[in-house]
């Protein structure tokens, strides 16, 4: 969906999208300051490469997280040649946001409360720049930066592309949240496809939920007639499976099903 009226400043999200367009148009050789180190996610560079053999992604990517601090890489967060006082204050507007929406999607569905307070404190991570994929977030927001759309969903096996609103957010419902609601709420397989005429700049910020949380249908969801979909495991497991599989299809909830119990484990 594309959200209007999201409360978000324009005057913030104005100088949000000029101070990425100032980094990405910086030399090369001082955007790879920041490349990806070895192992790791985080930095400039390909998103997600987890064997050699795997399709890479044209263009090049930036993937930091912001929320909580503790996560932050002291030589990325505070060295980047941006105003990191903008970004503070970007992350904690649409941490703000997110848990607004999941709070009204859960009490859409008569959740619980309790069993959405895991976002309360829930990680942040920010990517600029996939294979067919969903997101393995409870929530992805999406800054559209420039004017090139190649933004595609999937919808009965056929790829729609997605015309970006004046003004808006676009929010993907995550891998999170589709099993938290058991199944109700559906993570949306998308694409980013390639333009030759210029290159396709968006900012994706994705909240998912607390670092000591556990992942796993509502409880008060779960009633006879609808029993349990997906299996539950701790938050710091299911992100190391997400990591450790390419970025493809709905790959990560097919993992989360019970059928898929003894299934070959990461």
């Amino acid at each position: 969906m594309q959200l209007k009226s999201h409360g978000v400043s324009s005057s913030l999200v104005e100088k949000v999208t000029a101070e990425v367009h100032d980094f990405f148009d910086l030399p090369m050789e001082e955007r790879e300051k920041f490349w990806q180190r070895p192992g790791e996610i985080e930095g400039f560079g390909q998103n997600f490469v987890v064997s050699k053999e795997q399709k890479l992604d044209w263009g090049y990517g930036f993937t930091m997280f912001s929320l909580p601090a503790l996560l932050r890489k002291p030589h990325l967060f505070p060295k980047l040649p941006l105003p990191s006082d903008t970004l503070e204050v970007y992350s904690t507007e649409l941490k703000n946001l997110s848990i607004k929406i999941i709070n009204q999607m859960a009490e859409a569905l008569k959740m619980d409360p309790n069993d959405s307070k895991q976002f309360e404190d829930g990680q942040q991570e920010h990517v600029i720049g996939f294979n067919p994929h969903t997101d393995g977030s409870a929530l992805t927001i999406l800054l559209q930066l420039n004017e090139m759309d190649g933004l595609q969903i999937k919808n009965y096996g056929m790829w729609v592309p997605v015309k970006t609103l004046p003004d808006t957010f676009i929010i993907n419902v995550g891998d999170i949240l589709e099993i938290l609601t058991n199944g109700i709420y559906r993570s949306i397989v998308h694409r980013a496809t390639v333009n030759s005429e210029k290159a396709r700049l968006s900012f994706a910020t994705f909240y998912s939920m607390k670092l000591d949380g556990e992942i796993g249908p509502a409880p008060s969801l779960i009633t006879p007639e609808t029993p349990a979909l997906f299996k539950k495991i701790s938050f710091v497991d299911y992100t190391k499976g997400f990591l450790s599989r390419k970025l493809q299809e709905k790959s990560n909830v097919d993992f989360m099903r019970i059928e898929n119990e003894d299934s070959k484990s990461y």
